[in-house]
């Protein structure tokens, strides 16, 4: 995925990976902590994700998650 190469770290995204269990399929979102050749991390609300390269069918940047209006 040249796209995980090109974008900067820090960047917000969303990645669509592969797993195991009854749903095959699964979204990390959050900011690209790292990347190497095999794998990337993703920090997400409930923590550090890493993805297998070969597991990731989709990924794209995402804007920043809106703020909370005032109740």
């Amino acid at each position: 995925m040249s796209f995980l190469d090109d974008i900067e770290i820090g960047t917000r995204i969303v990645a669509r990976y592969r797993v195991t269990g009854p749903l095959p399929l699964t979204d990390a979102v959050g900011n690209l902590l790292s990347r190497d050749r095999e794998r990337i991390s993703v920090e997400t609300k409930r923590g550090v994700v890493t993805i297998g390269r070969a597991d990731i069918v989709a990924a794209k940047e995402v804007p920043a998650p809106p703020r909370r209006r005032p109740q």
